[in-house]
């Protein structure tokens, strides 16, 4: 709308000849696509998550309608591992130069833009668009800082595709957390149960409280566990063996459980700085074996999560996300048996956040509220996400 009362503005200034009819068609085009998009109750959408585990790039290419509530359909998803070059240096991205990491970003987006034309290939349905989350590197809120690489631009450019990216500043400008971002999918879509519970890198946890959604990052999960199964040469703990063969170790289990961040109450997000330097230190410095620090890290974070569970009285809880095939750690979670743990088929468990990243671009493009002030305790509500244009 500016870049039009631009023109106009140099067509009085200087006299230039422009067609006052096509002044007037560019106007109405600009509220006619605006009002199109509002109108429209279908999309397909292709959502792209790379999550703090670095287990590699999610895609979910869906289906949704809108009807008397809004309907999804996963059409085809897939997950592409980060070669090693890559992995490696986003693992250790929050250390390069900036030069380093401005370039990480664009290669990102690089590899992000092959995959998908690779990916696109193999369909008979071509996306409206791409909502990608993108990968955390920085993410401290408490100083106005979040950023999420891969550039959507690179994106857009290399898939000819409109690219929606960045969903997370918005909200961190508005002083909130910029997380967690899915809990605006779990009150759209999967309202049917108490809790909706993700076990990535880090887990955290949604639901209605008072009758208003609300989310929070609990603890870290496969972040940790990775992390130390990585030690005996093992890219996870599959099934939670390893962790089922140690002991806890009681000392290592108090200082974890007593970490500050577990007194904050309200909105709360965790990212990888923290994990390096609040988490980390402490399971590195237990002279203890692998096996033994695994099972007491796994213990940990069963705590955690029913301190919460059990505070909300939360009876149906859906667990999606790479730990819910942790078997040990739900069988540490279901200890109690007061609740029913309800673990989806394997495309939900795997592909839920991309799934609600694709959703939260189709409220981007609708210019609806796609971010919850009581869930990351921003100032307002907000509808994040940057646009970049395709062919």
């Amino acid at each position: 709308m500016i870049f039009l009362f631009f023109i106009l503005y140099l067509n009085q200034i200087f006299n230039f000849n422009v067609n006052k009819k096509y002044f007037i068609h560019l106007q109405k085009s600009f509220y006619n696509n605006i009002n199109i998009e509002k109108m429209k109750n279908e999309y397909y959408a292709l959502g792209l998550m790379s999550g703090t585990s670095l287990d590699g790039l999610d895609l979910a290419l869906c289906h949704f309608v809108k009807t008397t509530k809004w309907n999804y359909k996963v059409i085809a998803a897939a997950t592409i591992e980060y070669p090693e070059y890559l992995r490696a240096k986003l693992d250790k991205s929050i250390e390069l130069s900036a030069y380093e990491f401005v370039k990480l970003d664009v290669d990102l987006g690089k590899f992000t833009g092959e995959q998908i034309n690779a990916f696109l290939a193999t369909q008979s349905i071509s996306p409206d668009f791409i909502a990608s989350h993108g990968h955390t590197t920085f993410h401290q809120p408490q100083i106005g800082l979040t950023s999420q690489i891969g550039s959507g631009a690179t994106i857009a450019a290399y898939t000819e595709i409109t690219t929606v990216c960045d969903f997370r500043t918005t909200d961190v400008a508005l002083g909130g957390q910029g997380a967690p971002l899915v809990p605006i999918g779990d009150e759209l879509l999967f309202e049917q149960y108490d809790a909706c519970l993700n076990l990535g890198g880090i887990s955290n946890i949604s639901f209605r409280l008072n009758g208003i959604r609300t989310a929070f990052d609990v603890s870290p999960c496969n972040m940790a566990l990775n992390y130390l199964a990585n030690k005996i040469n093992l890219p996870y703990d599959k099934d939670g063996e390893n962790a089922r063969k140690g002991n806890i170790n009681t000392n290592l289990l108090n200082i974890l459980n007593n970490i500050d961040f577990y007194k904050k109450e309200g909105a709360k997000s965790l990212g990888k700085e923290w994990f390096d330097t609040v988490f980390q230190p402490y399971i590195d410095s237990a002279e203890i074996s692998v096996y033994d620090t695994l099972r007491t890290v796994t213990e940990h974070i069963a705590m955690q999560l029913e301190t919460v569970l059990h505070k909300q009285n939360i009876k149906t809880l859906l667990v999606t996300g790479g730990g819910a095939r942790n078997v040990f750690l739900i069988e540490r979670l279901n200890a109690a048996k007061t609740r029913k743990i309800i673990i989806p088929d394997s495309q939900t468990i795997d592909f839920k956040e991309a799934i609600i990243f694709a959703f939260l671009g189709v409220l981007r493009m609708r210019g609806e509220i796609n971010c919850l002030r009581a869930v990351t305790g921003a100032k307002t509500d907000s509808c994040g996400g940057c646009i970049y244009l395709g062919k």
